[in-house]
């Protein structure tokens, strides 16, 4: 496995690279942050830092504008994020090296990412209307009561997002907090910080005006107190320790939050599962972005009339994945992002070999190939006292089990605090859903790793337990970030009763009205 590394793309010698971090809301005189390139471990931003009083001036600017963007008619708000898709996908070549630069992923991952922010940018822009539209909901008394609910925006919306996905969660978190009417106050990751900033010039060229959408940038335990003192809802995506944490401030303010958080995702292979597909479908599931994916799979359960055939079979397409540094299409598993993580994967790996884990595929670094590459790696006899049976590894690194029955099956997918994503394998695709019914998790995907789940967006995606609260996707993804209103208009006669009747006998003919309604089948 190994790949030859290209040097930067002219992307990174053109004017859009130098003014990028002028987008930051920052002070002049900030102090800078140099991010590094995790293909090569050499320079490549030059980032200004903001202050929390910066972030404190980014909310008295953004709520100036929003409201005024919430004057905008939605269908013009849409007609921007419409712009917006075609810029996208104009220039997608940009945001593929800014990715690739700044994450270590390969292409075909980074595109993922540009064809995801595109499918939602025209999701929610033809669906804004309807679903933030007044809609008639039945009154108290028929005829009577003319009841309509409304759809407000929260104000300003506090988006934190990671480096594993940064054009992804970036842009497709302030998608619908914009087109909901709200302004955004965007924290992404340092690391990743031009992709964001790639998206938020973009939209700009699509027509949204200046404040509406901020970006800065500085550490969590710098900024972190400010970003959610100010907000009015919080989208956060990361790891669960720190959505613990914002979960409280935000219920101690009684602000709404949305927090997709870590997985410990598994993916069961039934025995009438057709095994080149489901080894097939394993390396997808397992490997892409170099594992730093919140919905791969890192726990495997294959049924023991196959177990053999499949490992045999999974194991071969992985050892022949391409493992390198390209800015093109030719390799298959880029680089992990950071070393942090890297060290993560390497002490899950090596704790598990030294209490008799088996290494099938992989197991090692890869520094000949860049600072921070790994082999993807398969292991067998895990057991419940290595650190990775349980816990987010957050790498290119499974481990495969084997089960009988698929009760027991569905019982060790479900043996996890977390409940983000899983797979399902079988020939039999009603068995296939039936399965997928019983296992605790946000999104289950039958013949598919993940992508089928993520990618329709008219469905909502999120996570239970440990891995978080609330919904992106669908029409939770769009409302979360509204206030509902309900505005009741009420005609002729109300709940007293008219002066030539008594409460006892206004009681009886409310009680006969009531009884009418159960017969005539009324809601």
């Amino acid at each position: 496995m190994t790949g030859t590394l290209t040097p930067l793309p002219a992307t990174f010698s053109s004017p859009l690279v130098g003014r990028l971090p002028a987008l930051v809301t920052a002070s002049p005189e900030a102090e800078r942050t140099i991010t590094h390139a995790p293909y090569t471990g050499e320079p490549l931003a030059d980032l200004p830092v903001s202050t929390p009083e910066d972030v404190a001036d980014a909310f008295v600017r953004a709520r100036r504008a929003q409201e005024r963007w919430a004057e905008v008619p939605v269908r013009e708000r849409a007609r921007i994020l419409l712009r917006f898709h075609d810029l996208v996908l104009e220039r997608q070549d940009q945001a593929l090296d800014l990715m690739q630069a700044e994450n270590g992923k390969t292409r075909r991952d980074a595109f993922l990412e540009v064809s995801d922010i595109a499918i939602t940018a025209r999701y929610y822009a033809r669906g804004a209307a309807s679903l933030l539209g007044p809609k008639r909901r039945r009154g108290a008394i028929p005829v009577l009561t003319h009841t309509t609910e409304l759809r407000h925006p929260k104000g300003v919306v506090t988006v934190i997002s990671p480096w594993n996905y940064p054009l992804s969660m970036a842009a497709g978190d302030a998608i619908p907090a914009l087109l909901a009417g709200n302004a955004v106050v965007q924290k992404p990751d340092t690391q990743t910080a031009l992709t964001a900033l790639w998206a938020l010039d973009l939209m700009r060229e699509a027509g949204l005006p200046t404040d509406v959408w901020q970006m800065v940038v500085g550490r969590g335990s710098s900024i972190g107190d400010a970003l959610l003192t100010g907000a009015d809802y919080v989208m956060f995506t990361g790891s669960t320790a720190s959505g613990r944490r914002i979960a409280r401030t935000a219920g101690e303010r009684l602000i709404g939050a949305s927090l997709e958080l870590g997985g410990k995702n598994a993916m069961v292979v039934l025995a009438d599962a057709d095994v080149a597909k489901a080894a097939d479908g394993a390396v997808a599931a397992c490997f892409p972005s170099a594992g730093q994916l919140c919905v791969s799979i890192e726990r495997l359960y294959v049924a023991e009339e196959i177990r053999e055939e499949f490992v045999a079979a999974f194991v071969a397409r992985t050892r022949q994945l391409k493992l390198g540094a390209a800015f093109d299409f030719s390799v298959d598993v880029g680089s992990l992002t950071t070393a942090a993580q890297l060290d993560t994967v390497t002490s899950h790996i090596a704790d598990a070999v030294d209490k008799g884990a088996t290494v099938l595929a992989g197991g090692k670094a890869r520094p000949d190939v860049g600072p921070l590459f790994h082999e993807p790696t398969i292991l067998a006899d895990v057991t419940p006292e290595m650190t990775l049976f349980a816990q987010e590894t957050f790498g290119p690194v499974v481990s495969i089990y084997s089960f009988r029955t698929e009760s027991e099956a569905v019982a060790l997918a479900n043996a996890t605090s977390y409940g983000l994503n899983a797979s399902v394998w079988s020939r039999d695709g009603a068995r296939g859903r039936a399965v997928a019914a019983r296992l605790h998790a946000g999104t289950v995907n039958v013949n598919e790793a993940f992508a089928a789940a993520w990618g329709s967006v008219d469905a909502p995606m999120g996570g239970m337990g440990d891995s978080g609260l609330g919904r992106r996707h669908g029409a939770d993804g769009l409302l979360k970030y509204t206030e509902p209103q309900t505005v009741a208009h009420q005609r002729l006669q109300g709940f007293t009763p008219p002066k030539s009747i008594d409460h006892e006998r206004w009681s009886r003919v409310l009680t006969g009205a009531l009884k009418t309604l159960r017969a005539v089948g009324a809601r």
